[in-house]
This record gives structure tokens, sequence and C-alpha cells, in this order.
């Protein structure tokens, strides 16, 4: 025993990085890493994502005992573990009397309220791995009768001085998105990406997922992810070079058996900490100003990180715990079986879920523009749909996972995050990617068996739910169009609907 005071930093399985332990004292000083049931599966999550937090955690401990730090590790098959993270706590502060415990602020609501009911001596501190804090947004949002996430990412552009000149934005505008959504040409076939080899750690961390999660989403073996920070920057060096160039014009495309595209992948990693949101803007804006980019590619990029996943994060922690219960449409469908085997006819589905399955990836408009769009189309229950968004992705956490899927995909708020539902036909798909040239259903078509299921879910679920979007500025345009249709067009959009929907099993 150390009778000394001191600290306990509590590592929590997605704070993996060194910033979580400023300020400590190696003569007095503890870091506590423990593999425990409510932080690694509030949810059944996938098993690739289990086998990269696990391996992480392990890879992390051992950096940090290497650095001759003072590790207390608690892996999830060691024979005394208690699978109790109150007892497990309770053993390091009898093993460390006097000594205050500090936990970085957790991913995830219901995580943060246990820790705050243990009763005992715990301090949670702000996160690191953001660059804003659940108060610096909540004090920025009552500024606003309405949010939205431009206005923010321009006051953290400002704040943190990324792409600008003096008090202007570089090229004069903040904002490419609009040159970024080219769909992909014939013949387009991005870089892979690169592949870490497993380790021993990480081997064991597979037979361990292997055995005690045989009942999880996924497969553990065909692991190729990085679990240590070094690795981890190598793939972001490896993007920045090889894809970064054309990921703002390919960013929304879609191909058919390319799961990866031009995109980064490194949300697994920022998400678990082994990498930090500041070092990846850098890196970008540096490779930008050094000529390697266009400045769509680099200001789409960082959008994402300096702005939507801090706008995200601060809505959940700002509506929470309302927001994982709201439902504007009232929406009741049960989750088809096809999100779980990807066996339908859609192929753009069957591809999303195919890529899920394996890869507990697919890139942003496979989930909001396919999986999400069919969702809000089919008027599947929102908190199916975001139970299963936690569950397959590996770099899912619920602060981002559930306004990205309950705000942004379903408009389940009722649009205080979106402006407008993220709805669309079987057009949009078509146009973003090369699916729909082999798929079972023709996207020509509006109507009947053979037709696209998404071109009269769209107009279906617009009329369904007129009263409640009808007044929304943006589908005037389309309630216009609907109301130009004649009464055949319209009895055949709700029977070719309520067909679909009724029979979604063969679907």
């Amino acid at each position: 025993k150390r009778n000394m005071s001191g600290k306990i930093y509590w590592i929590l399985s997605d704070h993996l990085h060194e910033t979580h332990l400023e300020g400590f004292n190696p003569s007095s000083d503890v870091v506590f890493i423990c593999e425990f049931y409510e932080d690694l599966i509030p949810v059944k999550h996938h098993k690739k994502k289990l086998v990269l937090v696990i391996s992480g955690m392990r890879h992390f401990g051992r950096t940090l005992i290497e650095k001759k730090y003072t590790v207390h590790y608690v892996r999830l098959n060691d024979p005394d573990h208690s699978h109790s993270i109150e007892l497990e706590l309770k053993k390091v502060l009898q093993k460390y009397p006097n000594h205050q415990l500090h936990v970085g602020m957790p991913s995830y609501y219901g995580l943060k309220e246990t820790i705050k009911d243990l009763q005992l001596p715990i301090s949670i501190v702000n996160n690191p791995q953001f660059l804003s804090t659940p108060d610096e947004f909540s004090s920025w949002a009552e500024n606003y009768k309405v949010l939205r996430m431009e206005y923010f990412y321009r006051k953290m552009r400002v704040k943190y001085s990324i792409l600008m000149d003096d008090q202007h934005p570089v090229g004069g505008k903040w904002n490419y998105d609009a040159e970024n959504r080219k769909p992909p040409n014939e013949g387009l076939d991005s870089p892979p990406p690169l592949q870490i080899n497993k380790d021993d750690i990480t081997l064991e961390v597979i037979q361990l997922v292997n055995d005690r999660f045989k009942d999880h989403f996924g497969d553990a073996d065909d692991f190729h992810y990085a679990v240590t920070r070094d690795d981890a920057i190598r793939v972001l060096k490896h993007f920045i070079k090889q894809s970064l160039p054309l990921f703002g014009d390919y960013q929304d495309a879609m191909i058919k058996d390319n799961v990866w595209m031009y995109h980064s992948h490194i949300s697994f990693y920022l998400n678990a900490g082994l990498l930090v949101a500041k070092e990846c803007i850098r890196e970008v804006e540096s490779a930008y100003l050094a000529g390697k980019c266009p400045l769509n590619s680099a200001e789409g990029f960082i959008r994402q990180i300096l702005g939507w996943r801090e706008f995200v994060r601060g809505i959940y922690w700002l509506k929470m715990p309302g927001y994982a219960d709201l439902n504007f449409f009232e929406a009741d469908r049960d989750l088809p079986e096809f999100f779980w085997t990807g066996a339908t006819k859609m192929l753009c589905m069957a591809q999303a879920v195919d890529a899920t399955r394996k890869y507990a990836y697919a890139h942003h408009i496979q989930r909001l523009m396919v999986l999400g769009n069919f969702a809000l189309l089919a008027g599947l229950a929102p908190a199916q749909v975001s139970a299963w968004f936690l569950i397959v992705y590996a770099d899912a956490y619920e602060w981002v996972e559930l306004p990205n899927v309950s705000g942004m995909t379903l408009f389940a708020d009722g649009g205080y995050l979106a402006s407008k539902p993220y709805a669309a036909g079987g057009a949009y798909i078509n146009r973003m990617s090369n699916y729909c040239r082999d798929c079972h259903y023709k996207v020509s078509q509006k109507n009947g068996k053979a037709a696209c299921p998404f071109n009269y879910l769209y107009w279906d679920f617009l009329i369904r739910n007129r009263a409640k979007l009808q007044d929304n500025a943006r589908l005037g345009m389309m309630y216009r169009s609907l109301d130009r249709m004649d009464e055949t067009k319209i009895v055949a959009i709700r029977d070719d609907a309520d067909r679909f929907l009724s029979s979604l099993p063969e679907a």
C-alpha cells in the first residue's frame, strides 16, 4: 500500500491518450485501467469493435508501463476480476489509500450516471480529446433560437485559427460542401487503406472475443485496424498522402464492392482516443498549405471533425437523457431482419449491410442516405434504429451515434439538429453510386413490383407525414410537386408502399 496522497487516473475504454494523464506525478499517482462490461458492452457491440477497444486498452496499458507509469490494470479474463466496477474501484482505493479518483467525461450518459451513483470519491473532469466542452457548447447555444452546425463550426475555426486568413476564411468561403458531391466516374478506383498486422496481444484478444462474445454481430478474425497510437498515426498519414487529394470530390460517392473509397477511416481512432482532433486537423491543414491537397478536400475533412463532430457531441450532452426518447413521426415499424443478414434484393442496402457485417464500417453516405434513408422512409422505430447503429459500427459511441441517427438521419427530434429530413428517392442513390445498374429493382420505374422501393417510399413518406412537414420551407417544392400528381398516381404510391412494407422479409 502507498500511504502518501495522490491521484488515481481512471482511463476508460475510449480514453486511450496520454492527455488524460496531464499533471501525473510519477512518485505518487496511479493509472487505473479496467476492462468491465458496463464500459465495453452497454450494447452487444460488433466483435471487431470489441477487438479494437480491448486490444487498444491493453496496448495503451503496456505503453504506459514502458514509460514508467504506475499502472493498475484489470483484464476481462483475470481470474480475480469481480466484474463489478464498484468493487474494482474499491480494490484500487484500498491499495492506494488517500488517493483521489479522476476520470474523464464518459462517452455516454448512462455510464456518467453510474459513476455519479457509486458514492466513491470520483471527480469527473473534462475530456481533452475534444476541442470544446459541453459547458462551452451550452453557452453558445443560448444565443440561438435554432442551432445549426455551420455557425458553431465558424466559431471553432476562429477560436483555433484553422484555415483562416486573419479573421477571414482561407479562399473566401467557410464551406466548400457544394464542391464535394461528385458522382463516381466510370472506372474510378480508390487506393486501398493501410492495413495493420495483428500482434500477439491482438490475437489473444480475438480469441477472447470469440470465446466470450460469440453471439455478437460480425466476426473478429479478419482484423486489420490500428490498436496503438503509432499505428493510428500511420493510418492518418497514409490517408493524407494517398486519398486526401480526392476525398473532397468523392466523399459522397459509392461504388459497388468498394468499401473504403477515399475516406480516412480514422473515426475508429479519434473516438477511442488513439488520435486526437487537433493533431488530425493540423496535419490536414499543413497538407493544404504545402500544396498537397485542394482546399475543398482539406476544408471538407476539417469540417467533419472541427464542426460536425464537436457539434453533435454538444447536442448530445445538452439534450440528454430525453433526446434518446424522441420520436417526432411516431414511427413504430420493427427493424427488418435484413439489417442483420443483408439478405435483400435492394443492392444498395445489401452492400451497406455486407460492409457493416464484415468490417464494422460503412462510410457516412451509406449510413445516412442508404441505410438511414430507408429507415426514415419505412418508418422504422427510432429506438431500434439507434440501437442497431450503436451495435454494428466500430466508431459508434452513444454521444456521436444518437444525434447522428435520431436527429440527422431520422428527424426524430423534429428538426432540432437538422433543418429538414434527409429523405431521397432512388434517383439520388443512382446519381451517387453504380449500385442501381446491377440491382434487382429498376430505378427508372416509379411504381409497381419492379420499381425501386425508394421511389414510392419517398413520396409515401411525404404523404403520410404531411401535417408535420408541409410548413418546412426546404420541402415546399416537393409538396408542390406532390400536389400536381393526379389521384391515380397517389393511390399507386400508397398501394406500392403498403405492399412493400407489409412484405419486408421478402424485400
